[in-house]
């Protein structure tokens, strides 16, 4: 593990300071590194230049002098506009820097993006999370790799300061790969469990009984055990404070729609993906794109919060 006065010795970028993004640039000022920051929002860079980070005018004021760029952005688009192009970040990062792009994008994209670091002899990781806001703020977070492994080995110092789980999951763009699979079944879980904590609610058994049974018997899952969808079963989870936080439903519509783009191209057939993908679009058509994603409870009924039931 690299110590506290190696750590001051790396100059980090971070751009993008949204709700994944903030927590885990936070992790990185606890760790030591020296860090610049650039987010659209003024407020969130203040926040942090509070803390000991440099406020960054521009993307290209913060990469200024920096060895390491990590990214944390909304889409591909965004990562595509970031960093490619006559004006984009790679030409004005130094050849020799290791960019870490931890969002969560197209993995066409994200091949695109190596493939323009490349020739730039920059070296870069695709390198999406899980593990939410939670995880973000408590370190925790999982990364899953796209690129050389050796390129790894020179980065693991500064996602341990970020996560607790590092995986390599492959060449370029097989993080983003890994990604999406994970998330599709994150939904389809999430669909699963709201669905079957209803129609048990519905026909008279209590909400926190039925969770307990079903997590310790044959449909337990990782759903029931952190993040139930029913409001009030566990305390600390988004669905007990009016689905606010956490991972916006938008951002698992996305995910979704990045797996059906993965399947369509590759001749898969992911008709639960499928599916899940038509409800989290009509829980944004009914305004709840913000959120959190286990808000999908209220398309299958949730407790009146006047009387307390179903």
């Amino acid at each position: 593990m690299t110590s506290h006065k190696e750590n001051r010795m790396t100059k980090i970028a971070f751009i993008g300071l949204g709700h994944m993004g903030l927590p885990m640039a936070r992790n990185l000022l606890k760790a030591g590194f020296e860090l610049s920051v650039y987010d659209l929002v003024p407020e969130v860079v203040a926040e942090l230049a509070a803390e000991g980070a440099r406020a960054a005018n521009d993307t290209h004021d913060a990469v200024h002098d920096a060895e390491v760029v990590v990214s944390m952005l909304p889409a591909s688009r965004h990562v595509e506009g970031l960093y490619l192009g006559d004006d984009g970040l790679l030409a004005y990062i130094r050849p020799g820097s290791l960019v870490l792009e931890c969002s969560t994008i197209a993995p066409d994209a994200a091949k695109k993006v190596h493939q323009a670091a490349a020739e730039l002899g920059i070296e870069l990781l695709d390198a999406p999370v899980s593990g939410g806001t939670a995880g973000a703020a408590a370190g925790t977070l999982t990364f899953m790799v796209g690129g050389d492994n050796a390129v790894l080995e020179k980065a693991r110092p500064v996602f341990q300061a970020m996560g607790k789980n590092i995986f390599h999951a492959g060449p370029a763009g097989a993080g983003q790969l890994a990604k999406v699979c994970n998330n599709q079944l994150l939904a389809v879980q999430m669909i699963g469990t709201a669905e079957a904590m209803a129609l048990g609610v519905a026909n008279g058994l209590d909400a926190s009984t039925l969770a307990e049974i079903m997590r310790q018997s044959s449909g337990g899952n990782w759903v029931l055990e952190r993040y139930n969808p029913w409001p009030g079963v566990i305390d600390t989870t988004p669905a007990s404070h009016g689905y606010e936080g956490g991972f916006m439903s938008e951002l698992m519509a996305k995910d979704l729609g990045l797996a059906q783009q993965t399947a369509l191209a590759s001749g898969n057939s992911t008709p639960m993906g499928a599916l899940a993908l038509q409800l989290y679009r009509l829980l944004l058509r009914q305004g709840l794109g913000q959120k959190d994603f286990s808000v999908v409870q209220r398309l299958f009924g949730e407790p009146d919060n006047s009387t307390g039931s179903p």
